[in-house]
């Protein structure tokens, strides 16, 4: 019999896949609720889920309340706002924010170069 090897997940699509679960939830889930409806099959280590649900609550991406031994977690943010929150760290860390900013939209595809400059154009009321 051969395992079934899966491919590993990209840079901060756990923290994603964490999210979307606990925004679709009906209240705060315990690692292991979130860990059930991410992989059924087990396969995903309730430690990874432990962790990365730790990083988010350090990240004040989710809530986190004891229940019990343990605890339970809501989201406060979403996959969307947490790679924005990751650009804006990487952002952060620069002298030259402006040549970034340049070479960022320079590498931009026709279609989000307009969404871009749509978004800039809107009025923030």
């Amino acid at each position: 019999m051969t395992d079934e090897i899966r491919p590993r997940r990209r840079p901060g699509q756990l923290e994603a896949e964490i999210l979307t679960v606990l925004g679709a939830a009906t209240g705060p889930l315990t690692p292991g609720e979130v860990r059930e409806r991410l992989d059924p099959t087990g396969s995903l280590s309730y430690s990874a889920v432990v962790t990365t649900l730790t990083r988010l609550h350090e990240r004040e991406a989710v809530t986190r309340e004891r229940s019990g031994r343990a605890y339970r977690y809501g989201a406060l943010s979403d996959p969307a706002g947490l790679v924005a929150e990751r650009i804006n760290r990487l952002l952060a860390a620069q002298d030259d924010r402006a040549s970034v900013l340049r070479r960022f939209v320079s590498r931009l595809n026709e279609q989000d170069e307009q969404l871009l400059r749509d978004l800039l154009n809107e009025d923030p009321d």
